[in-house]
């Protein structure tokens, strides 16, 4: 392929984040992509995207087989309900298509082992879009990380307000559709509990029940984001020695590391800010990387470094030193697409690969499993 190829991208799923993030992002990164073709079961939503899709005007479909077997589409972009990344992930792998497919890939073993056996036969490839791993800082405190001599202790938080104040705010003004036909729904929900309690029952060993449910789904579509980058910045734990879970409200979790532990926290309150940070502390550094919310563009990720310094001359304290770094007001949406691009087109390895997204799956079973009798719902009761 051509190093200065233009990539036509068929675009599974026109709901919100189609709208917010990745058409706009298309648009804007015309000398690299062009919307060719949109599919969604909304009629609706497929006038109104292919309304916003600048040049000409993409062909539509409610038939995702039709866009991943067409001629007009290089690569697919899946980001449709959770319970089809993994089957519409198999169409595209099928045509020998790439494929970005949304995260979570799944919040089970099995249909990310039939997407990976589908990519073995496929001159396709498959590239998760867990985005703050390609945030500029991100990969900047990584290294940061990477050249500390001995991890003490670390924080992971995602405690955030409500996702429909921030892009009420966003200036994007995306529209919700409910013009679905009644087979489609019950598919759907029908593929979400085949999923998530096949996860539960058949993988985790847990019991399936409305806590561990819920719990399950709320790892998968807030928390991918967090664990995928904390295992990328500092490896994945070899336990969790301690959970409170339960929604609505917060959780924390504590991972248990060879020679540290982690605190993670996370969850939902009303207080529209977006506190999600991860923070590293080493004897003489401490390392944090802060995420804002990825649906207003060009909010800045930054990395901040906190650490000891030489006093001044003769004195036998020490002095501190602080610097916030700020690489780029490039998003991570943006920066993620520009790395799928540099796959695709000049043969980069990828990353956030199918095989590395069993790892989310991993620390799900490992935390449901840790928490499962202390949901509190359950503490709550016996007080």
């Amino acid at each position: 392929m051509l190093h200065d190829a233009i990539l036509r991208v068929g675009v599974i799923g026109c709901g919100e984040v189609a709208q917010v993030a990745h058409i706009p992002n298309f648009n804007f990164l015309s000398h690299k992509f062009r919307t060719t073709y949109l599919c969604d079961i909304s009629e609706d939503a497929l006038r109104h995207c292919s309304r916003m899709v600048q040049g000409s005007l993409p062909k539509t479909t409610t038939n995702a087989e039709e866009l991943c077997a067409s001629e007009d589409v290089d690569v697919v972009l899946i980001c449709n309900a959770d319970e089809y990344h993994v089957p519409h992930g198999i169409l595209a792998l099928k045509y020998n298509k790439w494929c970005l497919i949304e995260k979570p890939l799944s919040v089970c073993f099995r249909d990310i082992n039939a997407l990976i056996a589908a990519e073995k036969l496929s001159s396709g490839r498959v590239f998760v879009g867990t985005m703050r791993r390609f945030a500029s800082a991100f990969l900047e405190a990584v290294q940061e990380v990477g050249g500390m001599e001995q991890i003490l202790y670390a924080r992971v938080r995602a405690i955030i307000g409500p996702n429909s104040n921030f892009v009420g705010q966003s200036g994007t003004y995306p529209k919700k559709f409910t013009d679905f036909k009644q087979h489609d729904i019950e598919d759907r929900l029908l593929r979400v509990k085949d999923t998530v309690e096949y996860a539960l029952r058949d993988e985790f060993g847990v019991a399936v029940n409305q806590d561990s449910i819920r719990m399950l789904q709320m790892l998968g579509s807030l928390n991918t984001h967090d664990l995928s980058a904390m295992r990328e910045i500092i490896g994945m734990p070899t336990a969790v020695l301690g959970s409170c879970l339960g929604l609505p409200g917060i959780y924390s979790v504590l991972f248990q590391y060879p020679e540290f532990a982690v605190t993670f926290e996370s969850g939902i309150n009303s207080v529209p800010v977006f506190d999600a940070h991860i923070e590293v502390y080493s004897e003489d550094k401490i390392v944090r990387v802060d995420f804002d919310s990825p649906y207003v563009k060009g909010l800045p990720v930054t990395m901040t470094v906190r650490e000891k310094v030489s006093s001044r001359p003769g004195a036998e304290t020490f002095g501190f030193q602080e610097r916030t770094i700020r690489r780029t007001y490039e998003d991570p949406y943006t920066l993620e697409m520009l790395d799928f691009y540099d796959c695709v087109v000049n043969g980069k390895p990828v990353k956030t690969t199918a095989e590395d997204a069993k790892n989310e799956v991993e620390l799900y079973k490992m935390i449901l499993r840790s928490g499962e009798n202390n949901y509190k719902t359950k503490i709550n009761s016996t007080l």
